[in-house]
């Protein structure tokens, strides 16, 4: 649950906001206007992990190729499309 706390509030109360920070942001304002928030080390870390793509997740380390070769599926017949 997010805490919000004056600039004046978080320089009396440090300690307190650090607690509250467990739970949730705590969002600080001067002039009631947000100006930083504090997150504890757990949630800031969540929130700068590397992004990885569906490639890279995907990808597979090392420069060793797989070899592959599908099977041939032979005639099914089908027949090529005729635009008359």
């Amino acid at each position: 649950m997010p805490t919000t706390l004056s600039s004046r509030e978080f320089d009396r109360d440090t300690g307190g906001a650090k607690r509250a920070a467990e739970s949730g942001p705590v969002f600080i304002t001067e002039q009631a206007k947000t100006t930083h928030v504090l997150l504890s080390i757990d949630d800031y870390k969540k929130l700068t992990r590397q992004h990885r793509s569906v490639a890279d997740m995907l990808s597979m380390p090392g420069d060793d190729d797989i070899d592959f070769e599908p099977e041939k599926l032979g005639d099914m017949g089908f027949k090529p499309a005729t635009f008359d």
